[in-house]
Formats: structure tokens, C-alpha cells, sequence
């Protein structure tokens, strides 16, 4: 376990170096980054598409740079100036705040925490994407309707990324809130393995996302959060104010997006890429014609 964290710390180090060579160039471009699982890769996929079209091909990507805390590194150091974050994952992961259920006070909390380091929220682009706790629809069948009963009805072999079995709004609260019992250790994997290994049965639940595309072609059913544990997920666009000031239409640009992705519609972008294999860039393409701004 040691060399594999060691590992990763280099790999991570690498690609961080990576980034900071590239931030060094002249070239004014704006730098769309990106957290690295599928609907981080959309999204961010989505801004660089529409923001070629506002300023003209003046974009260039940094997407799939790996978890949370990286990501945002890039953009505090300015190795990226604009990527998509979760409003409970900012409170919690980033600025180290207690969880809150109003999603209009996390919003407020992670816009003036972020100030220091002068970045701006923008609105949300319209939808959360929050923990989903997934179990195959057989097992949610027999006594397991929501946490409560299935924290009651067995123990549970546990799927979950990296992020989730350590992270403060993760599976500890969720131990404790639901007194939910695990069979062994959480298996620790990709997030775009889960699926994978609950249709196969090496998990019984899956620490999902409620914008997981397969959510709705899978016999899966994500249990119901009855003690309303996980705190609100709004999906917002996080921008240096230097780029602002460098790039006095990119504001504009983004607040356009603000709006305009609903659950429904980023689960179905998640699935057109995770289930139909499209390219990213193709599914960016046709949303942006599909609300209007391509």
C-alpha cells in the first residue's frame, strides 16, 4: 500500500510539473482543467467547446488531471484557470468546514472561503451531483429501500473511490450516521469501475453519483439518503479572477452555461459517454447545439 501511495505521489508530482511548465508559456490562452472521471471529462469538454466559440479558439485543455485536491492546486497556481467543482465537496474536501444541508449557505460559505485565493463561483450550472449509494435492484428488493433499512437488513461489501472511503463527507459519517456494516474492508477503486464490479457481484453496494449515467439502463437502484447525511452537491464553474481581468469576455462566456444542465440531461451526457463510448468532444458538440449556443 506504502509504494502504491509512494507512486502516486510521483505520478501526481509529475503531471503537477507538467501543468506549471505549461502555465509558463506566453500563449493568452484561457486553460480549461478537469477532475478526472467521466462527467468532470464532459464538462470540461463542454467550457473549452464554448469558450472557442466565445473568444475564438483562445482555449487550451488540461482535463483528466486526477482528484479533487489536484485539480485544485492547478488552479491556485494558475496552471489552469477554470474547471467544474461541487459546492459540498469545496465546504468539506477543500476548505475543511463542517457539512451543511442548505445548499444556499454552501454556496455562500464556498464563494467567500475561495476568496483568499481569488477565485469566483459562478451560479451553478443546474444540477447536483451527490453521493449515491447503489445496490443491485435484487438486493434493494429485499428489505433495503433507503440506508436506514439497508443498514439494518445485512452487512455490505463495499465498492468506493479513492476520495469517498476517507474524505470527512464520505464513508466515515456514513458509518456512523446510518451504523451501516461492511463485510471486510471497502474495496478501493476507479469510479468507472463500480458498475462493473456490482453487475459482478465482487461488490454488493457501490458508492455511486446520482448523475452516473448507468443509473438508468443498469437493474441497480441507488438507495434513498433518509437521514439526509450527504450534504448539497451543486456542480458550479470555479474561475481565477486573474483570468477574468486577462480575458474581459470570459465571465460572460461561462455565466451562459450557468443553468442549463439538469440532472437529467448530465446523467445522459454520462451515459453517451460511459455506456455509448461517443467521444467527448462529440457530446459536447451536440449539447451545446441543443441549448442553443454553437
Amino acid at each position: 500500500m506504502g509504494g502504491e501511495a509512494a507512486g502516486a505521489m510521483v505520478r501526481g508530482g509529475a503531471i503537477f510539473a507538467c501543468l506549471l511548465l505549461t502555465a509558463c508559456s506566453n500563449e493568452a490562452r484561457v486553460r480549461v482543467g478537469s477532475k478526472n472521471f467521466s462527467e468532470q471529462l464532459v464538462l470540461g469538454e463542454i467550457v473549452a467547446q464554448h469558450l472557442e466559440h466565445r473568444l475564438g479558439g483562445r482555449v487550451s485543455r488540461k482535463l483528466d488531471l486526477g482528484g479533487t485536491l489536484l485539480a485544485h492546486q492547478a488552479l491556485v497556481s494558475g496552471a489552469i484557470d477554470v474547471y467544474p467543482e461541487y459546492t459540498g465537496t469545496a465546504l468539506t474536501a477543500v476548505l475543511k468546514l463542517a457539512p451543511s444541508k442548505d445548499p444556499a449557505a454552501v454556496l455562500s460559505e464556498v464563494r467567500s472561503g475561495y476568496r483568499k485565493w481569488g477565485l469566483e463561483w459562478l451560479k451553478p450550472l443546474g444540477f447536483e451531483n451527490t453521493f449515491a449509494m447503489v445496490v443491485r435492484r435484487e438486493d434493494a428488493g429485499n428489505g433495503a429501500p433507503d440506508l436506514t433499512h439497508a443498514a439494518q437488513a445485512r452487512k455490505w461489501k463495499l465498492g468506493a473511490g479513492y476520495e469517498f472511503a476517507h474524505r470527512p463527507d464520505g464513508l466515515p459519517g456514513l458509518i456512523s450516521t446510518y451504523g451501516l456494516q461492511l463485510s471486510g474492508a471497502p474495496k478501493t477503486m476507479d469510479l468507472g469501475l463500480l458498475y462493473r464490479a456490482l453487475e459482478k457481484k465482487q461488490v454488493d453496494m457501490a458508492a455511486g453519483n446520482s448523475t452516473d449515467g448507468l443509473l438508468s439502463v443498469l437493474p441497480v437502484t441507488a438507495l434513498a439518503d433518509d437521514r439526509r447525511y450527504f450534504p448539497p452537491y451543486d456542480c458550479a464553474l470555479v474561475v481565477r479572477e486573474e483570468a477574468e481581468a486577462k480575458f474581459p469576455r470570459l465571465k460572460a462566456a461561462l455565466e451562459e452555461l450557468s443553468g442549463k444542465i439538469d440532472g437529467a440531461t448530465m446523467r445522459r451526457l454520462n451515459y453517451e459517454l460511459d455506456g455509448e463510448h461517443r467521444p467527448a468532444r462529440e457530446i459536447a458538440r451536440g449539447f451545446l447545439a441543443s441549448v442553443g449556443l454553437r
